[in-house]
């Protein structure tokens, strides 16, 4: 483990191709940049199997699994009981990446809304944390989070938040989390910072989603689970706390949302 705060990437993509010819480097990298644990997330329920090994094979990965929405279409419409299904493995930890995309796939968005609320139910259900992707899509986004929420409670992050405030609002106001990438990172987005920093602080994770996304000073390079200390550092800043004390805030309230990750840690799976 490296000199720094333990802190934790809460969505990588650890299965990406980006990744196949040094893995074990990547995850050796993130230990020294003080990245003690990761959760790969699978975008494809046909995937699961892969995505399932890399947790398997790794002491500090975990995952999640779901049903992106840019491949709502593309996929077999997944039910309820084969995502709660998943959750028998002491490492499946959260359910998704789930969600709307209007940026890119819009045309799809009657598939995206039908898969977004099986993926809910499942999360209700299940208990675990539903992970959610929202793009271009934030006035339907909230209505079904909030509709969903007040038939049956359940908890959230909003991943890769790069949002409006009202989205925000929404999300924060369910006591749901929002996640800090790299894009929070970009010099440019001061107006998404500014939406962090009005959040509670209690309510924020951070993440890198690599591949992608890579926080300064690796923009435009491929992002990896290690580099979740440079966008932490630059959140921290924005909250105007010591790295230090940012990383420790950020543990918890990953721990207090990401149940399970503990439970397996104490050895209680």
């Amino acid at each position: 483990m490296g000199a720094y705060p333990l802190i934790t990437d809460s969505h990588c993509h650890l299965d990406f191709p980006d990744f196949k010819d040094n893995l074990d480097e990547v995850v050796d990298r993130a230990l020294l940049n003080g990245v003690h644990r990761m959760v790969t997330i699978c975008t494809r329920l046909s995937e699961e199997p892969k995505v399932r090994a890399i947790a398997e094979r790794y002491e500090n990965v975990f995952y999640a699994a779901g049903t992106h929405p840019m491949s709502a279409v593309k996929e077999k419409m997944v039910s309820a009981e084969e995502l709660i299904n998943l959750c028998n493995h002491p490492k499946f930890v959260a359910i998704g990446e789930t969600g709307l995309d209007y940026h890119y796939t819009s045309e799809s968005s009657k598939v995206q809304k039908k898969s977004l609320v099986v993926h809910i139910e499942a999360a209700q259900r299940s208990g675990l944390p539903l992970i959610i992707h929202s793009r271009a899509a934030d006035k339907d986004m909230a209505d079904i989070l909030s509709s969903e929420f007040a038939n049956a409670p359940f908890n959230c992050v909003m991943h890769c938040f790069s949002s409006g405030e009202a989205l925000a609002k929404a999300a924060l106001d369910l006591g749901f989390y929002l996640s800090m990438s790299g894009v929070s990172a970009f010099p440019k987005n001061v107006d998404l910072r500014e939406i962090f920093k009005r959040a509670p602080v209690e309510q924020i994770i951070v993440e890198t989603d690599s591949p992608y996304l890579a926080p300064p000073p690796y923009r435009g390079k491929r992002n990896e689970p290690g580099y979740t200390r440079f966008t932490a550092e630059i959140a921290a800043n924005a909250f105007n706390m010591a790295y230090k004390d940012f990383a420790a805030q950020t543990e918890q309230n990953f721990e207090r949302l990401f149940t399970k990750v503990t439970h397996y840690e104490k050895g209680a799976l």
